[in-house]
């Protein structure tokens, strides 16, 4: 890796600028609108039937596919050598089943909408589930995608240079043409967030919408990628980590309040979270207690120990802005603008 001239920020070497996002999973509501935007938009084609470049999953919650935490890939603690993960099972991303829509859409039946048979695991098959016990039970939304990293072990893994980091903005692509389906790509991604397609024999995954970032659009307009675009509360932002003008080196240089999730992959991944705040605990009878409703010890296993210092800095930034005073933080967390919230043009010259 080398340092980027402008800034400290570290990128990957060959790359330009690199291309960011925030999420803040205090905003998610679990609607899954990026989800079906992302959906509608790529993955309709034959063999990608199962595929999610963007899915939003319950955590505590096995994810999608399921397990994919502890699938392996990435690299070692000193980032030298790289880890050769599983392939998860097709039974590990959930198999389509069928429905009972006929019965009752045209036989009258009162039995409600289910499936025939054999549903046994999906993409959110545990949704809302979560863990802890009443009444201090406790769950929250983890949208993932690609993350587009900075030390990539799929293009590592790939012997042919199928996936590789485009130079302009470091969004990782796969090259179908160069592609056989190997699948050692899928092994070496720790997040599991490449696919394989059956019928093409090729891998897919999560392009950052480029032709979206690009202006290919009919209006030549530039659009954020539509998981973003399409967020009914608006819970991400989207830039480049380099402009130090923009709300993500601010977010996650400045104030270290964005975390990447598991850190100790040593992907460097380049998608961030704001962690998840909760109420505190209440006993039986109703009444507070000063203990955390989510075990900050599991936001450090998904966040690294930095989490408590960003939980921290937020939690002081909020106090500031109840008291009236002013905090940058606070409005960098509550964007509505969409020009601040998505700089992707600041590069182009």
């Amino acid at each position: 890796m080398s340092t980027n001239e402008e800034t400290n920020v570290n990128v990957a070497e060959g790359i330009d600028h690199q291309v960011a996002m925030v999420m803040d999973l205090n905003k998610c509501i679990g609607c899954q609108t990026c989800t079906i935007a992302c959906k509608s938009l790529w993955t309709e084609s034959g063999g990608s039937e199962y595929m999610y470049w963007n899915n939003v999953e319950t955590k505590p919650g096995e994810g999608y596919p399921r397990g994919w935490e502890d699938s392996g890939g990435g690299w070692t603690d000193d980032g030298s050598e790289r880890q050769t993960g599983e392939i998860p099972s097709r039974e590990d991303y959930g198999r389509s089943w069928e429905f009972n829509h006929s019965e009752i859409m045209y036989e009258g039946s009162d039995e409600p909408l289910r499936p025939r048979e054999g549903a046994e695991w999906g993409p959110n098959w545990d949704e809302d589930q979560g863990a802890g016990e009443y009444p201090n039970s406790y769950y929250f939304y983890l949208p993932r995608i690609c993350n587009h990293c900075t030390h990539p072990s799929c293009v590592e893994a790939c012997p042919r240079q199928a996936i590789y980091k485009r130079e302009e903005d470091g969004i990782i692509l796969a090259d179908q043409e160069r592609c056989r389906g190997y699948r050692y790509c899928v092994e070496g991604c720790p997040y599991k967030k490449v696919y394989y397609n059956a019928v093409s024999k090729k891998s897919e995954k999560c392009i950052f919408c480029y032709p979206r970032v690009e202006g290919e659009g009919p209006d030549g307009e530039t659009y954020a990628p539509a998981c973003a675009e399409e967020c009914p509360p608006q819970l991400r932002l989207v830039g480049f980590l380099d402009d130090e003008d923009g709300p993500i080196y601010k977010l996650v240089e400045e104030y270290e309040v964005a975390l990447p999730l598991h850190p100790e992959f040593r992907t460097e991944p380049n998608v961030y979270y704001i962690p998840p705040y909760a109420p505190g605990q209440h006993t039986e009878d109703g009444e507070s207690v000063d203990v955390d409703r989510i075990p900050r010890q599991y936001l450090r296993e998904l966040f690294g120990d930095e989490v408590d210092q960003a939980l921290n800095t937020i939690e002081r930034e909020r106090q500031r802005a109840r008291q009236g005073a002013d905090s940058e933080l606070m409005e960098l967390l509550q964007h509505k603008n969409p020009a601040k919230q998505y700089r992707l043009g600041v590069f182009d010259d």
